[in-house]
């Protein structure tokens, strides 16, 4: 008798408890979406999910950030517009190369095998996390200072 599994993030036969699995991708979501809000990056925390909590393949798991990405992005986008908080000349100009970026990043990607692509995630999260600190700890001086 083959069980039929329901759970759309899993592939057939990982996910064992279907309920509980849809909680934890509901809480995920959420949380992705409401930091991802606030322009901290929720996909991190969706790929963190899908990756080491669901099991998923990096390269499969940055796919389905992507496509989650896009109402929550638009969303961004409308309320943003609509302050009058888009610089849209700039935007366009990074548009063309986050395009370009994209399309390189899928490529080196899709060669790659997970484990490694995972590793490389990690060490990105890292680096930029250390960034992210220290560039903060730069402005509450500046702001002291000023």
């Amino acid at each position: 008798v083959v069980k039929k599994n329901l759970c759309f993030i899993c592939d057939l036969g990982r996910c064992e408890n279907f309920t509980k699995m849809n909680i934890e991708i509901i809480i995920a979501a959420f949380l992705s979406g409401l930091i991802g809000a606030m322009g901290l990056g929720g996909g991190g925390v969706l790929l963190i999910y899908l990756t080491v909590f669901a099991n998923t393949d990096q390269l499969q798991a940055q796919g389905m950030n992507l496509l989650f990405f896009l109402p929550i992005g638009l969303l961004a986008i409308i309320t943003y517009a609509f302050k009058k908080q888009i610089a849209w000349r700039i935007v366009l100009k990074m548009w063309l190369g986050g395009v370009l970026g994209a399309l390189l990043g899928y490529f080196v990607a899709s060669g790659l095998s997970t484990d490694i692509l995972s590793k490389i995630f990690g060490v990105f999260l890292v680096i930029f996390g250390s960034f992210s600190l220290l560039s903060k700890e730069k402005h509450e001086k500046i702001e002291k200072d000023a």
